[in-house]
């Protein structure tokens, strides 16, 4: 009974584990989880929150400074304990200092350290970009893959009839034994594809998991019905490039870069401080005093400093506005090849779809009724047999060619 009963559970186990691994996930799930669990957005969250947690302090003051100390301490001790000596000025010195922070550099710094969380922003928007053009490319393979798995299924079949039909003729002396070798050696070369196929989906299934962070031999299904978008072809529509999140980014560095020189710039305003102090005597009354202190940043050794700095910082800036125009030019450069690279693949496939294949179609069933009336060769039908096939193959490898440019397209302009 407790065997019964154990297998019964690890057979449900079983069946649960299958249901799981053959969950149904449409592309725009998979980018949700992509986008979700992958380490480098979360490492950027992280970062984000570390430096706004570091803006949150960059207004605080520095500790004050507790000291004290025994002053003016004769060598002979003796003399400390006549209290009426003038010469007894010894005592400890207690003192509290204050360093006082100019207002406007507290303000320059926060701001400063506050705008690297949004060039992190940006950058994690321009990472998730990047796995998006993955996995839809990964994911467009897969799909491809599969129909393509269909096609050698379908001609697989038509081909085992062909076989059938030609060894029945051969048993009535009306087909030659080397064309039934021909087809199964096709038929064998079927197999091979098929299992060359399924290398492929493995493949793509082992780089979406791990875009998901999941087990990598987990199973899953996905869409079936897969359509180009058909993009219009505008080439002139580049005009978008400028918002994209990793020219974002770099904008957003050039602002952070002018707010790190405006922090040298007002480096040399002053800073203040206090110190109270109180010393406790031993001969004579006890002493206290109070002073104001200021640093002077404007003396040469020093203002020199914030100069070369403020003078680098503008140079940085320079050259990473060009550096800016360049990404914008480049990127003008991408969408116009994958906008042109479209409607050629386009094209082809149109061509492959309304005019090839359906002629190819025509020309296999015109042999499959010569040869079944005697009156047409087995060699040329195989030959028709086999050029159907590679058309359709040609067909979806056009299919993939425009579902990764568009990818590629969505990725150059950002599209989610």
């Amino acid at each position: 009974m407790k065997n019964t009963l154990l297998t019964i559970a690890l057979l449900f186990c079983l069946f649960s584990i299958q249901a799981q691994d053959t969950t149904y996930i449409s592309l725009d799930k998979l980018l949700q989880q992509v986008e979700t669990n992958y380490p480098s957005i979360i490492q950027y969250q992280y970062n984000i929150q570390s430096i706004q947690a570091k803006a949150d302090g960059a207004k605080s003051w520095m500790p004050p400074t507790f000291s004290t100390g025994i002053m003016r301490f004769p060598y002979n001790v003796t003399m400390i304990k006549d209290k009426n000596d003038p010469m007894n000025q010894a005592g400890i010195a207690f003192s509290l200092e204050q360093m006082i922070p100019n207002q406007s550099k507290l303000n320059a710094k926060k701001s400063y350290i506050s705008s690297l969380a949004e060039i992190e922003k940006s950058k994690s928007e321009w990472t998730k970009n990047e796995l998006r053009r993955e996995a839809k490319i990964l994911y467009y393979n897969r799909f491809v893959t599969e129909k393509k798995q269909l096609v050698l299924k379908e001609s697989e079949e038509i081909l085992q009839l062909l076989i059938t039909t030609s060894e029945e003729k051969f048993s009535n002396n009306q087909s030659q034994l080397q064309t039934i070798y021909k087809a199964k050696a096709r038929l064998a070369e079927l197999n091979n594809m098929l299992l060359m196929l399924n290398g492929f989906i493995a493949e793509s299934n082992i780089g979406l998991n791990i875009l998901m962070v999941r087990d990598v031999n987990t199973s899953f299904r996905i869409d079936t019905l897969v359509v180009p978008k058909n993009y219009s072809i505008n080439l002139a529509d580049t005009s978008s490039v400028s918002n994209r999140s990793d020219i974002t980014a770099l904008n957003k560095y050039i602002q952070s870069m002018k707010l790190e020189q405006k922090v040298m710039k007002i480096g040399n305003r002053p800073d203040f401080g206090v110190r109270a102090e109180h010393m406790q005597m031993f001969g004579m009354p006890n002493q206290w005093s109070v002073m104001g202190m200021m640093t002077i940043p404007i003396v040469p050794w020093s203002s020199k400093m914030y100069r070369s700095e403020t003078k680098s910082i503008g140079f940085q800036i320079q050259s990473m506005e060009l550096e800016k125009q360049t990404m914008e030019l480049m990127a003008k450069r991408m969408l116009s090849d994958k906008l042109t690279m479209l409607s050629y693949e386009n094209a082809q496939y149109q061509s492959y779809t309304k005019n090839i294949i359906p002629a190819y179609e025509k020309n296999l069933q015109a042999n499959i009724l010569a040869y079944k009336q005697n009156t047409g060769d087995y060699f040329v039908l195989l030959d028709a047999w086999e050029m159907l096939l590679m058309k359709k193959l040609e067909a979806y490898d056009k299919l993939f060619n425009i579902l990764k440019l568009e990818a590629e397209y969505e990725y150059e302009k950002e599209i989610k």
